[in-house]
Formats: C-alpha cells, structure tokens, sequence
C-alpha cells in the first residue's frame, strides 16, 4: 500500500495559482488511481479531481475549467495545478489513492490511502 505526502499549499490572494503535488511510497503507484479532496472549516470532504490509472479525469463543476489534474508515474506523484483561485477554495486539501479504480471516485470510503493534508488559504 502507498504512502502519500502532499505539498505545495499556502496563502494566495483571489487571482492567483498554486500547485499542489502528493508524492507516494510503496511499490504499484501506477496501478492507484489518484484524487484530491478538500475540507473546508465546518464541511465534509469534498471530491475535486481524479486521475485513474488508466488516465481518465474527473472534476468537481466547481473547479472545472481552473484546477487540472496530472500525474507522473516515474516520479510517483501527483499534481494539482489551481488556477483563478477563489475564496471558495479556501480548505485543507488532501491527497487520495484507490487501487484500479475506475470513473469517478467521488466516495471517500472508495480509497486506500491519504495524506496528511495541505492548508491552501485564498484572501479577498
């Protein structure tokens, strides 16, 4: 089973862009398919991307068209680049792997393995 470690979070004013990366452990980081969560104060985990193992994307309606998911399997990590940051995406955001799983992957119980979570602040 994989490890997984985020980086990349911070404060950035509306406007702005940071990506995030997770990084894995453990053998078979090709065969996971790979998300991001995110949990706003007083909220649930909410789903925002996935890339499968077979490279499929998903999103979140609320991130579609600013936020893009990639992956690198030689250097088994993850990327979320965010672009056009809005308060709204102000939440700790965590990274996720299933094991070959397939389309969407929006149920948190589905995955393996998360990391443990990268503050990503967004000021008007």
């Amino acid at each position: 089973q994989v490890q997984l470690e985020e980086f990349g979070g911070g404060l950035v004013q509306t406007g702005g862009s940071l990506r995030l990366s997770c990084t894995a452990s453990g053998p078979q980081f090709e065969h996971y398919s790979m998300a991001w969560f995110r949990q706003a104060p007083g909220k649930e985990r909410e789903f925002v991307a996935r890339i499968t193992w077979t490279i499929y994307t998903y999103y979140d309606d609320s991130v579609k068209a600013r936020f893009t998911i990639s992956r690198d399997n030689t250097e088994k990590t993850v990327y979320l680049q965010m672009d056009s940051l809005k308060p709204d995406d102000t939440a700790i955001y965590y990274c996720a792997a299933e094991f070959q799983g397939n389309d969407w992957g929006k149920n948190p119980l589905d995955y393996d393995a998360w990391g443990q979570g990268t503050q990503v602040t967004v000021s008007s």
